[in-house]
């Protein structure tokens, strides 16, 4: 079982995580307050570089003043570009905007990009710094707690395409990544909450203890403290032991998809408009309907099943595809949208699914008329 920690016993010191990765090795940093030091960190790392802050227009006037201060005591110049807020900026013509400003800001390959915010600016920035002159180093300071335990963390950078999310994309490692758990004090409640589904996936996945762990302490998670870097930390370890062993998603590294499948074609179903679904919900409902799924397919026990689906509605989660404003269409409708994921191979659908909390697996060639009559059973209520 995960050890809890004691607020007794709070880490003097940032807690560092290795992601190692050969030559493309590099840091995960993880603390309250980290913001501040993050120009002396990143010089450390480029002598001499100079930075584009991307971030987005929410954040601009709420976290980036500090960073440039922080960088610009570091002696480093920055430029700071602007991309709208939410899923919608994930797109070619955002993407070609970003590739064009940071050319003009004249980031060389020997420069830094600085991706400052959740994971849409990370995705976008990483890919852009992938491709810009063939590639040029970046650094992720996440300011979601989505992003601090995922999206940051692996080099997976992309845009969506109209026929699914993230289908266009690169993977390119971080320099480094600050997790700054202090910023995470100004997430609304629905932004927290829908960040806490991927910390819980990660004790789904392989760890029941962390999982006992979180329903013990999720609360504390909210309110911050060592609880919250306990929680960041253990998920971020968990990424980073999967992605030292398989970098590019050849083998269990699709284990971090666990309800992905699901989710990802909601939110292509719901246009990908925030109002209505945000990432971290739909992986809720994913979550949940994952291990339903398992228990249709007699793999899991409804015990198991069910305590899911209970923790992450306590937490405020959505966990059924009739909690998504609006409606998500017919069975058909969910299995089409689910042919376009990244993991379908040659046309046949791949799931992960669980023998239990902490005991998920990857289930490749599920046929789409088992998916289709699941799902038609879970839009009747049944």
């Amino acid at each position: 079982m995960t050890a809890a920690p004691s607020s007794a016993a709070a880490p003097a010191a940032p807690i560092t995580v290795p992601v190692a990765l050969a030559e493309r090795s590099y840091h995960i940093r993880i603390g309250r307050g980290l913001l501040a030091g993050a120009g002396a960190a990143i010089a450390g790392l480029a002598p001499g570089a100079r930075a584009a802050i991307v971030t987005d227009e929410n954040l601009a006037g709420l976290h980036a003043p500090a960073l440039e201060a922080s960088l610009a005591a570091a002696g480093i110049a920055a430029t700071r570009l602007t991309i709208p807020p939410g899923e919608a900026s994930k797109s070619y013509a955002r993407f070609a905007a970003l590739c064009d400003g940071l050319l003009a800001a004249k980031i060389e390959r020997n420069d830094l990009v600085i991706a400052l915010g959740g994971g849409v600016v990370g995705d976008l920035s990483g890919f852009a710094a992938a491709v810009l002159r063939r590639g040029v180093r970046f650094v992720q300071i996440p300011t979601s707690l989505l992003a601090q335990v995922d999206s940051s963390v692996g080099g997976k950078t992309g845009i969506n395409s109209p026929h699914g999310k993230n289908l266009v994309g690169a993977f390119h490692q971080p320099a480094l990544v600050l997790c700054d758990t202090a910023l995470l004090d100004t997430l609304s409640e629905r932004e927290f909450a829908a960040g806490y589904a991927e910390v819980v996936k990660y004790g789904l996945i392989d760890d029941a203890g962390f999982f006992d762990w979180c329903e013990a302490n999720w609360r504390r998670v909210r309110a911050g403290g060592p609880e919250r870097d306990h929680a960041v930390a253990t998920s971020c370890r968990a990424k980073a032991a999967i992605v030292a062993r398989d970098e590019r998603e050849d083998g269990d590294r699709a284990l971090l998809n666990l309800g992905h499948t699901f989710a990802h074609a909601l939110e292509r179903l719901t246009g990908y408009d925030s109002a209505r679904l945000v990432h971290g919900e739909a992986v809720a409902i994913g979550l949940s309907l994952a291990f339903r799924f398992s228990q249709a397919l007699e793999l899991c026990p409804g015990q198991d099943a069910g305590r899911v689906a209970a923790h992450l509605a306590a937490c405020g989660l959505p966990t059924r595809l009739q909690d998504v404003p609006g409606g998500t269409g017919d069975a058909d409708a969910i299995v089409e949208a689910m042919t376009q994921d990244k993991k379908v191979r040659r046309g046949a659908l791949t799931f992960i699914l669980a023998r239990g909390i902490g005991r998920s697996f990857i289930a490749p060639g599920i046929p789409a008329e088992t998916v289709r009559d699941f799902i038609a059973r879970e839009l009747a209520g049944a």
